[in-house]
C-alpha cells in the first residue's frame, strides 16, 4: 500500500519516541528484580490501569472481533466471553484484591504462600512457571500472526516476494523492534509506552468511528446486512442467513459451530464462569495486580480497564466493520468460498481515511500490538528468572546478574513464541486452542485454591499435570498426523472424532478430568500444613470452605471475623457483567446508529455504575479489620 510521506512520518516518528521511553527509564527498572517486574509497586493505579487496557487492546483480538462483528453481528458481543473477557468483573469485585494481599511478585511464588513447601508444593510451582511459559509463548504466537498480517498490507515497503514470508518478516521486524525496548526498560517501560499508545489508539477509535457514521447510513448497513444481524439478543439457533449477500459466511458459522446459539451460551458461561472464579492466568494481568500499591488499588486498576479500553475499541470495531460491510462486500465474493474474514480488519482501512489519520490509526494498531506483546514478554522472565534461575541454580544472584538474566530470558521467549507464529494456520485456532484447550487444564487446580481449605499442593500439582495432558490430547491433529480415513478402525474413528471436536465442547472433558484428578488426590493425601493454611488465610481472607482454618485461628484472634461477602461478590459481578457488556454495546450501538438501543444501554452503564459505586467502590479495603494491632 502506497502511503504518503506524512503518513510515513508519523509512523516512523512513533516507533522513535516509543524505543527512546523505554531507554529512558531502563535505569529506574534495572535497579532490582522488583523494579524490573513490577516497577517498584510504586506505579499509580490509574496508570497501572491505562496500560492493562492497552496490553488487551491486541491488533490479532481487534481483527478477531472485526471477523465476528462481520459475520454475527450484535450477537458477536457475547463471543469474546470465549476468553472469558468479564474475568475483568471478577478481579475488579474481589479477586485482585485477595491476590495483592500475598505481596508476592509472581504467580508461581503464589503457590509457595497458598501451599508451602515440600514436594507437592514444589510440583506446583514449577507446573504453574511451565503453564506461564506456554501461555506466554501462545499469546506471543498469536501477536505475531496478527502483526504479520497486518504490516504486509499496510506498510509500503516489500520485504519479499512472497506474500507469506513478506507477513513473516515484518511480524519478525516489529517483534524485534518491540522487544529492543521491553528488554531494555522492564515494568517501568511497559507501562510508560502504553500509556502513550492508549492515547494514540483511543484518538484513532474514535476517528474511524465518526468517519464511519459519516459515511454509512443506517438504511446503507440494513441494505448490506441479513435479516436479525441488528439484534443483540437470540434464540435456540443464530438465525443469520448469509446467503444473498455473502454464502461464504454461513460456511464460516457452520466451521466455527454457533449455529444453536444458546447452547454456544451457556457453555460459555458455564466455561466462563469457572475460569473467572479460578482467577487470572500467570501473564501481564497478573503482573499488573502485583505491581499495584496497595490491593483496593489493584481492584480499582481492574475496574478502569473496561471503562477506559470498551468504547473506543468497539467505536474502531464498528466503524471498520460497517465500512467493509457497505462497501467491500464485493471483494468478499472475489475471494470465493476461502475468504479469510481476518483481513477485513485492512480492507475497510485502505479507501476511507484521510493522509494524517491513516498513519495515526496505522500507529494506533501497531501500538495495540506493540502493548501486547511487550506486556506479554515482561511478564515471562520473572518465572524464568525468579522461579527458576534464582530458586533453583543461583539463589545468591546479585541484583545485576538477575536482571541480566531476564534479558537473555527475554530474548529467548520471543524466539520460541516467533517460531510458534510460523507453524500457526490461523488467528482463530490460536484463539480456540489458547482459550478452551490450554485453559480447560489450568481452571480446576486454580479454582479450588481460592474456596476449598482441603484442597492440598499433591491435588494442584496432578490436576495441572491431568488438565494439560488432556488439553494436549484433545488438540493433537490426528488426521493430518495419522492420515485417518472414517470407517478405517475404532481407534482411528475414535481419534477423528476428538480431531473434529469444538475445542469449547473439548473444554468440558478437559475440565471434568482436572477436577476428579483434584478431588481423589485430595482427599487420598494429608492436608497441606495448618500453619501455611492459617497464614494464607489471615493474609487473603477468603470467603469459601474455611471454617476448620478459621476455627484454629479463633483460638489466637478471638475476635477474627470470617468473609461473609460471598452473596455481594456474586451479586456485584452479575452487575459488572451486565455493565462491562453495555459498555461493550454503546460504542457498537454509536457507530451504526441505533438510537434507540443506545439509549438502553447507556441507562444500564448509568444504572449499573451507581450501583457498584455504593456496593462495590465504597467497600473496598485493603485489608480486614486490624485484630489485636495486626493486620488480619
Amino acid at each position: 500500500m502506497n502511503l504518503s510521506y506524512l503518513d510515513i512520518g508519523i509512523l516512523i516518528g512513533y516507533l522513535i519516541l516509543t524505543i527512546f521511553i523505554g531507554f529512558w527509564i531502563s535505569k529506574r527498572a534495572s535497579q532490582n528484580m522488583e523494579s524490573y517486574f513490577l516497577g517498584g509497586k510504586t506505579i499509580p493505579w490509574f496508570m497501572l490501569g491505562l496500560s492493562n487496557a492497552s496490553g488487551m487492546f491486541d491488533i490479532s483480538g481487534t481483527m478477531w472481533m472485526v471477523y465476528l462483528l462481520f459475520v454475527y453481528g450484535l450477537k458477536s458481543v457475547w463471543i469474546p466471553w470465549l476468553w472469558p473477557v468479564f474475568n475483568q468483573i471478577f478481579m475488579m469485585v474481589y479477586l485482585s484484591m485477595w491476590l495483592r494481599r500475598s505481596g508476592v511478585m509472581t504467580g508461581a511464588e503464589w503457590i509457595r504462600f497458598r501451599f508451602g513447601v515440600g514436594k507437592g508444593s514444589e510440583g506446583s510451582h514449577i507446573m504453574v512457571v511451565i503453564f506461564a511459559l506456554l501461555n506466554v509463548i501462545g499469546f506471543l504466537a498469536y501477536g505475531f500472526i496478527g502483526i504479520g498480517k497486518f504490516a504486509a498490507i499496510f506498510l509500503p515497503w516489500e520485504l519479499s516476494a512472497d506474500p507469506v514470508w513478506n507477513a513473516n518478516l515484518y511480524g519478525l521486524l516489529l517483534t524485534a523492534i518491540t522487544t529492543l525496548y521491553v528488554v531494555k526498560g522492564g515494568m517501568f517501560s511497559v507501562v510508560f509506552t502504553e500509556v502513550l499508545q492508549f492515547v494514540v489508539m483511543t484518538i484513532a477509535c474514535v476517528a474511524v468511528g465518526i468517519i464511519a457514521m459519516v459515511e454509512v447510513s443506517p438504511q446503507m448497513l440494513q441494505a448490506a446486512v441479513p435479516a436479525g444481524w441488528g439484534d443483540i439478543f437470540f434464540g435456540w439457533a443464530l438465525d443469520i442467513d448469509w446467503s444473498a449477500q455473502l454464502a461464504a459466511a454461513n460456511q464460516k458459522i457452520a466451521e466455527d459451530g454457533y449455529e444453536l446459539f444458546t447452547i454456544f451460551f451457556m457453555m460459555v458461561l458455564f466455561k466462563g464462569y469457572l475460569q473467572a472464579g479460578a482467577g487470572p492466568n500467570p501473564n501481564y494481568d497478573m503482573q499488573r495486580v502485583l505491581s499495584a500499591k496497595s490491593p483496593a488499588d489493584a481492584a480499582k486498576m481492574s475496574g478502569i480497564v473496561n471503562v477506559v479500553m470498551l468504547i473506543p475499541r468497539y467505536m474502531l470495531v464498528a466503524g471498520l466493520t460497517v465500512l467493509a460491510l457497505a462497501h467491500f462486500i464485493g471483494d468478499l465474493h472475489e475471494m470465493g468460498p476461502d475468504v479469510d474474514f481476518e483481513l477485513i480488519l485492512p480492507m475497510a482501512m485502505k479507501g476511507f481515511l484521510p493522509s494524517g489519520l491513516l498513519g495515526l490509526l496505522i500507529a494506533g494498531l501497531l501500538a495495540a500490538f506493540m502493548s501486547t506483546y511487550a506486556a506479554t514478554v515482561n511478564s515471562a522472565p520473572a518465572y524464568i528468572v525468579n522461579d527458576i534461575y534464582k530458586r533453583y541454580i543461583n539463589p545468591h544472584a546479585s541484583d545485576k546478574r538477575l536482571v541480566g538474566m531476564s534479558y537473555l530470558s527475554s530474548i529467548l521467549v520471543v524466539i520460541v513464541g516467533t517460531a510458534f507464529g510460523f507453524l500457526a494456520d490461523s488467528l482463530n485456532d490460536l484463539v480456540q486452542w489458547i482459550v478452551s484447550a490450554l485453559y480447560g487444564g489450568y481452571t480446576a487446580s486454580n479454582l479450588l485454591k481460592w474456596y476449598w481449605w482441603r484442597f492440598n499442593s499433591q491435588g494442584y500439582f496432578w490436576g495441572m499435570v491431568s488438565g494439560i495432558f488432556i488439553a494436549l490430547f484433545f488438540v493433537l491433529p490426528y488426521g493430518e498426523i495419522f492420515a485417518l480415513s472414517p470407517g478405517a478402525s475404532r481407534l482411528g474413528d475414535l481419534l477423528l472424532w476428538v480431531d473434529q471436536m469444538n475445542p469449547l465442547n473439548a473444554f468440558l472433558y478437559i475440565f471434568a478430568g482436572s477436577m476428579t484428578t483434584c478431588l481423589v488426590l485430595s482427599y487420598l493425601t494429608p492436608h497441606d500444613d495448618m500453619e501455611v493454611l492459617k497464614k494464607f488465610y489471615f493474609k487473603v481472607r477468603p470467603w469459601g470452605f474455611w471454617k476448620p482454618v478459621h476455627a484454629q485461628l479463633l483460638a489466637e484472634y478471638p475476635n477474627l471475623e470470617a468473609n461473609r461477602n460471598a452473596g455481594r461478590d456474586m451479586l456485584n459481578v452479575i452487575i459488572g457483567i451486565a455493565w462491562q457488556t453495555a459498555l461493550t454495546a454503546t460504542g457498537i450501538f454509536l457507530v451504526i446508529q441505533d438510537w434507540t438501543s443506545l439509549a438502553i444501554t447507556i441507562a444500564i452503564v448509568l444504572g449499573s455504575t451507581i450501583w457498584l459505586k455504593f456496593q462495590w467502590y465504597d467497600r473496598l479495603r485493603d485489608y480486614p479489620t486490624e485484630v489485636h494491632g495486626r493486620q488480619a
